[in-house]
């Protein structure tokens, strides 16, 4: 099969999902309003995380490293996604390409760390409520942040290099919204059977630790929460735990989807979906899903909001 120069080229060529769906102009409108939400709701948690002392506590912090990394994550991918389309341009060099692969798998990284130091600060701040601010001191914190950005980012570097390494055919349409590991493979022309395997493995390896010990804190913490006495501070941790939760089970879901799953299970429009979901809807939900049942948050942008209105 005939090679082509990817580095001297035109690069790739990303199809998307909007070119192959049957509304492309609404699932336009549809994935520019949810982008715009998630600038929003992210950037305003942050703002109020911020600027309001009394949010100055772990449990924030982390969270406003969560609303940085989705802030990120969707504009890696989606700004582009609808420029593309409305320019009926949807070249990606291969520079371009690489990068924008580096930071989605550093973003995709960091917050699937990430999520398992917030369940850890949810753990002892219900199970260690007289230590919380002896295990979770800034110190901690910092370090926590710290691990989950480095960690990702050198992950992400490896696992760029080496799948840009290979040659790739003359064929150059990525049938994907972004530039990911799975789609690129199947251009290159060369074995990428021991790759992938080993994308598998470290998928798993990487994924499925900070799984564990999120099920693990959950599982102590509704222990604990049951044999609460009091029925608000009962009802207060459910609230809580179950927003986190939720936030979990969407990334984990996408996350198990796209590098677990055996690549004969994956199909172009299923790949796509998941993409969608895991690079705009997730980054729009996250933030409402912390805020709008938390009162402390709600309670904080209202002050933050009157003062800046004023």
């Amino acid at each position: 099969m005939e090679y082509w120069n990817s580095t001297l080229g035109s690069g790739f060529i990303l199809m998307g999902i909007l070119k192959d769906s049957g509304s492309p102009e609404l699932l336009c409108v549809i994935i520019t309003v949810l982008y715009m939400l998630a600038l929003t709701s992210n950037g305003l948690l942050l703002l109020v995380i911020t600027v309001d002392s009394r949010l100055h506590v772990p449990m924030y912090f982390l969270l406003g490293q969560l609303s940085l990394m989705d802030l990120l994550f969707t504009s890696v991918v989606t700004p582009k996604a609808l420029m593309d389309f409305l320019r009926s341009e949807n070249t990606i060099s291969f520079a371009g390409c690489a990068l924008q692969m580096f930071l989605a798998l550093m973003l995709g990284g960091a917050e699937d760390l990430l999520l398992a130091f917030m369940a850890y600060d949810r753990y002892v701040a219900i199970c260690h409520p007289l230590n919380y601010m002896v295990f979770m001191r800034p110190r901690v914190c910092w370090l926590m942040v710290a691990t989950a950005w480095i960690l990702a980012s050198l992950s992400a570097i490896v696992y760029t290099m080496y799948t840009m390494q290979y040659p790739f055919c003359k064929a150059r349409n990525i049938r994907h919204l972004l530039c990911e590991i799975p789609p690129l493979l199947k251009l290159a022309c060369a074995d990428t059977s021991r790759y992938e395997l080993f994308v598998y493995v470290m998928g798993v390896t990487f994924l499925m630790p900070p799984l564990l010990a999120i099920i693990s804190s959950y599982a102590l913490i509704l222990f604990t929460v049951l044999h609460m006495p009091s029925n608000e501070g009962r009802q207060k941790a459910l609230v809580t735990c179950s927003s986190h939760l939720t936030v979990v089970g969407m990334f984990y879901g996408a996350a198990t989807f796209m590098y677990v799953l055996p690549s004969s299970l994956h199909s172009p429009k299923q790949d796509n979906i998941t993409s969608v979901f895991y690079t705009v809807v997730t980054p729009a939900l996250n933030p409402l899903i912390y805020s709008l049942r938390n009162k402390e948050v709600m309670g904080a942008l209202k002050r933050v909001l009157g003062k800046y209105m004023l």
